[in-house]
């Protein structure tokens, strides 16, 4: 496939577009002008951009994909509501192409509970972390509503905390819920997830929780 990479120089964008040029497809990162970026492959094209806060810039890294993915999210609590604005414009930009399969990546806390997670963990656990990133979640709500209203054919990925260990291409998923006492999952498998979901048509219009 050819797939278009937003969030290209990011933990998880990274490895998508690494393991999408392992397994034979034609990626177009989209880096922001201001980033360095030295991942060279013959199948691989570099589309260099000031921001990502207007579709017209994106147009032409979208235009003749297959689909796109999307690692883009915040770095750490301080960054502001990057995700929602974000995928506004590449959302914006598949419809001025026609491009339609959307993969993006999200958190856990999104979803709902697990029907057999632990008291502890329902009543405890999850509250803390959801206030405690509270901001980073509401900008995550936004942009998956965004997704969902779209005219795309959507996956929204959901995994819990990342680690950066290494690919295993073996853990849990959940299409439509989330995975039951699943803490971890590292960025390697989640873009594995991400890129399995595009042959995957049980997880179109889906959110799916993923974890070990």
């Amino acid at each position: 496939m050819r797939l278009t990479v937003f969030g290209a120089t990011g933990g998880i964008g990274g490895h998508v577009v690494r393991q999408a040029l392992d397994a034979g497809h034609e990626v177009t990162a989209v880096v922001r002008a201001s980033s360095s970026y030295d991942v060279a492959h013959p199948a691989l094209e570099v589309v260099r951009v000031p921001g990502l806060t207007s579709a017209e810039p994106l147009v032409e890294a979208v235009d003749g994909s297959d689909a796109v993915i999307s690692g883009v999210g915040p770095r750490g609590r301080k960054d502001g509501p990057v995700a929602s604005g974000s995928t506004q414009s590449i959302l914006a930009a598949m419809t001025k192409t026609g491009v339609r399969r959307f993969v993006a990546v999200s958190a856990a806390p999104l979803g709902p509970a697990a029907p057999d997670e632990s008291f502890l963990n329902r009543r405890l656990l999850l509250p803390i972390i959801n206030a405690f990133a509270a901001d980073v979640y509401a900008d995550l709500r936004v942009m998956e509503g965004e997704i969902k209203t779209s005219d795309t054919d959507w996956t929204i990925v959901r995994p819990p905390k990342l680690t950066n260990k290494a690919l295993t291409g073996t853990y849990r998923t959940v299409v439509g819920g989330t995975v039951s006492r699943g803490y971890t999952i590292s960025r390697a498998d989640v873009a594995h997830l991400m890129l399995a979901a595009l042959t995957t048509p049980a997880t179109i219009d889906q959110p799916v929780g993923v974890a070990y």
